[in-house]
């Protein structure tokens, strides 16, 4: 099994479920209201006056195979609005309980 973490823009909320949904990854947990800023460029998303804008994250776990067709629909999302910010982070997951 894999976990994959995306942080987003919250304008990318819906595209991101339909991404999830169309792959038929069923397991994730959402957080609204993420605050942060990227690594390397990008405006910070802090929720206030100065910077307004707020993120979101997934935590999704799936098997293998279907991870890299997810990425790739995340890799669409983020090349058709990349300022907005989407980043995915994988690593693997094994369930024990």
């Amino acid at each position: 099994m894999k976990a994959l973490m995306i942080v987003y823009n919250q304008a990318h909320n819906l595209l991101i479920m339909e991404a999830l949904d169309k792959c038929n990854v069923r397991g994730f947990t959402k957080w609204e209201d993420v605050q942060g800023r990227g690594t390397f460029k990008g405006e910070p998303h802090y929720g206030t006056h100065a910077w307004p804008s707020k993120n979101m994250a997934t935590l999704a776990i799936m098997e293998e195979e279907k991870l890299q067709l997810l990425l790739k629909e995340l890799q669409k999302i983020n090349d058709e609005a990349e300022k907005q910010g989407l980043r995915a982070f994988v690593w693997d997951s094994q369930p024990v309980i």
